[in-house]
């Protein structure tokens, strides 16, 4: 079963934007997907509450006691949110599960620092070389001094990087109603679809 873990310690990166439309891409594709959140707190499910019924399900963790989260019977995809200030046991519990890593960032000097060490604790891992790992920029904004100082970082760090994704409030209206660029006609958001691929690539080697 594929498990994508969605993580950076830094809170406000855009984790949840990525995990949900991560897991609208998955669902379009025919695939029987859980998105959840190792933070017991499950705001995921949250978004996944406003989702329409009538799309492509999505589901949530079957939570059998306060302790014990498991993915639904007949899940062949998973999508992690984590939550801020990953570290410890949660942050053991992603990586052990993970086939893939994706670590949003946001062209900020705050995110960046955060990033750099989040990168170095992942690298010195025992399961370093099991997970594939890459970075999304997060609301970026073309030809602007910060998102050059965020390439100009990235290029340093040795990862692919998998993809910029705009500043548009697309992802917040449709977050709202618990939809994702795969949900709404293509014509609507042509520009962020196109910015996509190389990520769905990435994930589909």
């Amino acid at each position: 079963m594929p498990v994508i873990v969605v993580a950076n310690p830094k809170g406000g990166v855009g984790k949840s934007t990525l995990a949900t439309n991560l897991a609208g891409w998955l669902a379009r594709q025919g695939h029987a997907v859980m998105l959840g959140d190792i933070d017991r707190q499950q705001s995921s499910r949250q978004w996944l509450a406003l989702r329409p019924p009538q799309l492509p399900a999505i589901r949530g963790w079957d939570i059998e006691d306060e302790r014990v989260l498991r993915p639904p019977r007949g899940t062949t995809h998973v999508v992690l949110d984590t939550p801020a200030g990953l570290t410890g046991k949660p942050f053991e519990a992603a990586l052990k599960i993970a086939d893939r890593l994706v670590v949003p960032l946001q062209p900020s000097l705050f995110d960046i620092q955060a990033t750099h060490a989040f990168v170095q604790a992942l690298r010195s891992h025992a399961r370093a070389d099991k997970v594939a790992m890459g970075l999304v920029g997060m609301r970026v904004k073309d030809h602007t001094h910060a998102t050059g100082h965020l390439h100009e970082f990235v290029a340093t760090l040795s990862l692919p990087w998998l993809a910029d994704l705009r500043d548009t409030q697309n992802y917040v209206h449709l977050a709202a109603r618990g939809l994702t660029l795969w949900d709404v006609a293509p014509g609507r958001v042509a520009r962020d679809l196109q910015q996509w691929q190389p990520l769905l690539e990435w994930l589909g080697q």
